[in-house]
């Protein structure tokens, strides 16, 4: 079941908090980003987030599992667990500052025609 974008729309409401926090629709799903920096994804209706060292103690409970078929594990937030604004704002600030910077992509070069 895809995503649906009132799913996306209370995340980012919840996380507002968080800071500069925005959803890019990708694949049919979402990536979420705090500050352009993804850290987590969004995937039918649920919420996984990249693992850290540093949001392990945080977590509710440790349930990692991947996203989609064949990903990598992820934490995954239960929906019981959206509405506690603080402290799921806590669990991405803290996500976002322990995962590097993204690397910026050089510019795509432009094939000529003719």
């Amino acid at each position: 079941m895809a995503t649906r974008q009132s799913t996306i729309d209370h995340l980012l409401d919840q996380l507002a908090a968080a800071g500069p926090v925005s959803a890019r629709k990708m694949f049919g799903e979402y990536c979420l980003y705090l500050a352009g920096k993804p850290v987590g994804l969004v995937c039918d209706e649920q919420l996984f987030l990249k693992p850290t060292e540093a949001a392990r103690p945080l977590l509710k409970s440790a349930d990692e599992r991947p996203p989609y078929p064949g990903g990598k594990p992820y934490f995954h937030i239960d929906p019981d667990h959206w509405d506690e604004r603080d402290w799921l704002v806590e669990l991405v600030r803290t996500t976002a500052l322990a995962l590097p910077e993204p690397v910026a992509k050089p510019p795509t070069k432009r094939l000529r025609s003719g």
